[in-house]
């Protein structure tokens, strides 16, 4: 656990603005796909369908959207950020296991692959200096 402390201090000493602003602008597009998926619920029915077979297709219809439009905010704002990714992460593995079991699209596995990486650098990244749970932090 001190391993962890002594990363986090490390991260939060050498944190610099254009990593926060990926982490901004990784939040905005999680928000807005979410945003995309909710007005266009047969796009994302028609996404899961090759994974639809494995059971729970509802469910991750449910899950899906909402996950992306609130983790989206949370991500933006810096607020609980390795929680808020630790939900997308099985949507993102899912959004790059649909293209191996469905019909490949290379952009959306390009892109599918791109996001992933980057929710699994701010998994251990964390949010930053320019965040609240950087700000809710120093007020302790």
């Amino acid at each position: 656990m001190e391993n962890v402390k002594s990363l986090n201090k490390w991260a939060n000493s050498h944190t610099y603005l254009p990593v926060d602003l990926v982490r901004i602008v990784l939040g905005g597009f999680l928000f807005m796909k979410g945003v995309s998926f909710v007005t266009n619920i047969q796009y994302l029915h028609d996404l899961i369908s090759p994974i639809d077979k494995f059971g729970g297709g509802m469910f991750m219809l449910h899950y899906i959207a909402p996950a992306h439009m609130i983790g989206g905010i949370m991500i933006i704002f810096g607020l609980l950020t390795r929680w808020a990714i630790a939900a997308q992460l099985p949507i993102l593995f899912g959004a790059v296991l649909v293209n191996f079991m469905g019909k490949m699209h290379s952009e959306s596995l390009l892109l599918a692959v791109v996001v992933l990486l980057v929710c699994i650098f701010f998994l251990f990244y964390g949010s930053g200096k320019h965040s609240a749970d950087y700000y809710f932090k120093m007020q302790q």
